[in-house]
C-alpha cells in the first residue's frame, strides 16, 4: 500500500493528466516534489501535440520547470510522480537529472521503460537508478487513459492499420 503522501500527490499528478486530455493531449500528468520540504518545485502535463514537440512528454515538462525552479539540472533526492509508466526517454532524463525515486500510477505493457520495455533503469549503461513504485491509483490513472481513447475513437481520429 502506498503511504497517504504518495496517494495525494498522485490525485494532484491525475488533475494534471485530466487537464491534458481536455486540451486534446493524451491524459498525463506529472508532480515533482521535495520530500524534505513537501514543496512542489515542478509540474507537467503531456503536450507534444500543443507545442509540436515530440519530447514535451509530462515528465520531460517537469524536470525542465523543476530545473529552472531550482537553478540546477541535478534533481537528487526529489520525488517525481506521474500517471503513467515513464517511457525509455524520459526514464533516461529522469537518470540525468538524479532524481531520488520515481512513483507511477498506471503501467504501460506497449510504451513504458522501467518495468516493460526496456527496462531502462535495470541497464548496466544506466548511470543512476532512482527508487521505484509502480501502480498507485493504477486504475484511476488507466481509467482515465481508456476513457480518452474510447473517445478518440467514437470520433473517428484512430489510425487503423490496413492488412
Amino acid at each position: 500500500m502506498a503511504p497517504p503522501d504518495d496517494i495525494a500527490i498522485m490525485r494532484r499528478a491525475l488533475a494534471l493528466a485530466q487537464a491534458a486530455a481536455q486540451a486534446g493531449e493524451t491524459p498525463v500528468g506529472c508532480v515533482i516534489v521535495d520530500p524534505a520540504s513537501g514543496a512542489v518545485v515542478g509540474q507537467g502535463t503531456n503536450q507534444p501535440i500543443g507545442t509540436h514537440d515530440p519530447t514535451a512528454h509530462a515528465e520531460i515538462v517537469a524536470l525542465r520547470a523543476a530545473a529552472r525552479a531550482l537553478g540546477n539540472y541535478r534533481l537528487t533526492g526529489l520525488t517525481l510522480y506521474v500517471t503513467l509508466e515513464p517511457c525509455t526517454m524520459c526514464a533516461g532524463a529522469i537518470s540525468h537529472a538524479r532524481i531520488g525515486r520515481v512513483v507511477w500510477g498506471a503501467d504501460d505493457a506497449k510504451g513504458g521503460g522501467v518495468v516493460n520495455g526496456a527496462r531502462f533503469f535495470d541497464q548496466p549503461t544506466c548511470h543512476w537508478r532512482p527508487e521505484i513504485l509502480g501502480g498507485v491509483l493504477a486504475d484511476d490513472a488507466a481509467s482515465l487513459l481508456k476513457e480518452f481513447f474510447r473517445a478518440r475513437r467514437g470520433k473517428g481520429t484512430a489510425v487503423h492499420k490496413e492488412h
